[in-house]
């Protein structure tokens, strides 16, 4: 019974990837990437919050965190509408994106260098995190990290895990964010270029009201834009 049990539950966890999957078919395409002032304000815009309830109308320009944060409200909106998933207004207020600095809220967190979903993740229990390709899916988030640089001088980009290709050249990964310099949309890159890779996979959002218990600042992201740490710390901190 037991070992039944926890193959139900994971199924039911590649559901959630499945439907990541179907909020990700239904952004725009292109908007042109950028990290400005006005993108930044487009975003905000992009996911109004009224009457307890999320519309997503995205907009360009856009930046990558901005682009998976949209498909992970989107996500939690589609399983509030099937009935599947209760948050309080609390919770769900808690979601807005204002002008967080990183590692505040629930935004400051994804939107920090480093680890900022993964950490989000393993803090409030919202599913497993992992470092090998190998257990990846279409639909799990995957932070890309360019070189071994973790915070300060990092090079990294939020995406959404869209599965792997082999090329004549070698394997590529493939992965939906927006993208410079063309904005929403999926691209692919060599598996070489990418130093290490950080994979989220969403099991149970009904953990976010965790959120209302947890400090409002994480410090470690919030001391990533001026320190530096490391691949292992990142790891530590994620759970792995």
């Amino acid at each position: 019974m037991t070992i039944l049990g926890l193959t139900l539950q994971i199924s039911l966890a590649g559901d959630y990837n499945d439907l990541i999957l179907e909020q990700v078919k239904q952004m725009p395409q292109g908007g042109r990437y950028s990290v400005s002032h006005f993108a930044k304000i487009r975003l905000q815009s992009s996911a109004h919050f009224e009457s307890g309830k999320f519309f997503i109308v995205p907009s360009g320009p856009s930046f990558c965190s901005g682009a998976t944060y949209l498909v992970f409200i989107r996500t939690i909106e589609a399983l509030r509408a099937r009935g599947e998933l209760g948050l309080d207004y609390s919770t769900l207020e808690r979601l807005i994106i204002r002008d967080q600095r990183d590692g505040e809220g629930v935004w400051g967190r994804w939107n920090a260098n480093g680890p900022g979903t993964a950490r989000l993740f393993h803090e409030l229990q919202l599913g497993q995190n992992f470092d090998n390709f190998d257990r990846a899916k279409p639909g799990d988030f995957m932070k890309i990290f360019w070189s071994r640089q973790v915070g300060r001088n990092e090079h990294g980009h939020s995406t959404i895990f869209l599965g792997m290709e082999n090329r004549a050249d070698g394997q590529y990964v493939r992965y939906w964010s927006s993208n410079i310099p063309s904005g929403y949309g999926e691209k692919a890159v060599p598996r070489a270029k990418i130093a290490y890779a950080i994979f989220s996979r969403l099991q149970t959002p009904a953990n976010l009201a965790r959120i209302n218990s947890a400090p409002y600042v994480d410090t470690y992201l919030a001391s990533l834009l001026r320190t530096r740490s490391s691949i292992s710390e990142a790891g530590t901190k994620c759970g792995l």
